[in-house]
């Protein structure tokens, strides 16, 4: 009977043992450590960079084992999220997204923005085209190109589907990739040859984004090409006068499988300058985006230090 108890008593212990080390003991284990995400990534500049900067804190702060990033369509991107195949989405434009997000709502908590500065997106033209102000102006405008960006971008979509036709425009749209399309650019530009193209700020296209007005229809930007947004009198675009916030949605079980990256996620912010300049780092890393991200931190750790700090107050 003693020999009973002794072995009841070994078990019993044994069990807590393997409780505790699980990590059941204490309500819930810490998922920083030896942990594994997966964030979705469109390729887009602001996407490279936030997502790149979350993968370097979760694993070099946060003990994270290691932060995959997955480039894919935006559609899929947003399923992904919604499937649990991805953890977080981190570029997500409202309203250029809100049907995207609309058929998810359900599988995925949308996060406040992120980016606190001001956004613009929409056809554009180098500013060496003299009196090319709106899209009605194309067709008499020399450029016989839209060059353009993804496939599945909101407004890859809407420049074949309303643009085109609502203006009876002749110029061919070529989509590509956005690098594809900055080349293609950069060329052209040097050139001086006529093209039109969709840029979007923020953006090291754009340079320094604080002080200017996105809506400003014809004014000029400073940064890689001086170029102007043209007027949109059908609005076929869209509803350009309302500018975009940028933020993040994460799986539903995020903020219980894993509360500090999902405390990261949800508490970073970055505003235009700081945004800029990540992009602008990495940029000068030959698009090294690890490499820029490490440059950047050099002199900006405490821009992401408060969402650091909340990270660990979740473990």
């Amino acid at each position: 009977m003693s020999i009973s108890k002794r072995l009841l008593a070994l078990m019993s212990a044994f069990v807590v043992a393997i409780l505790v080390l699980a990590g059941c003991g204490g309500g819930g284990a810490s998922s920083s450590s030896g942990g594994t995400l997966t964030l979705g990534n469109i390729g887009w500049q602001e996407n490279v960079a936030v997502a790149n900067l979350t993968k370097a804190i979760l694993e070099e702060d946060l003990d994270y084992q290691e932060v995959e990033l997955q480039t894919l369509d935006v559609g899929l991107l947003f399923e992904g999220v919604a499937g649990g195949d991805l953890d977080a989405f981190q570029d997500v434009w409202i309203p250029n997204h809100t049907q995207l997000l609309s058929e998810v709502e359900n599988d995925v908590e949308h996060l406040d923005p992120w980016y606190e500065g001001s956004t613009s997106f929409g056809l554009a033209v180098p500013t060496y085209m003299k009196g090319v102000n709106s899209i009605a102006d194309l067709n008499q405008s020399g450029a016989e190109r839209i060059i353009g960006i993804e496939p599945g971008a909101i407004i890859t979509t809407k420049i074949d589907e309303h643009v085109i036709p609502e203006y009876n425009l002749k110029l061919e749209h070529e989509p590509s990739s956005t690098a594809a399309m900055l080349a293609e650019v950069e060329g052209l530009y040097k050139d001086k040859e006529e093209f039109v193209f969709p840029p979007w700020c923020p953006n090291p296209m754009c340079g320094e984004v604080s002080g200017w007005d996105p809506w400003g229809g014809t004014k000029d930007l400073g940064g890689m090409f001086d170029f102007r947004y043209l007027e949109d009198p059908k609005n076929s675009q869209g509803n350009l006068d309302e500018a975009a916030t940028i933020s993040a949605i994460v799986n539903e079980d995020l903020a219980d499988d894993e509360p500090v990256a999902y405390a990261f996620i949800k508490n970073l912010r970055l505003s235009d300058k700081e945004l800029i300049a990540l992009e602008d780092e990495i940029a000068a890393a030959d698009d090294n985006a690890a490499k820029g991200v490490q440059s950047w931190l050099k002199d900006n750790r405490d821009v992401v230090q408060p969402a650091i700090d909340a990270a660990k107050k979740a473990q």
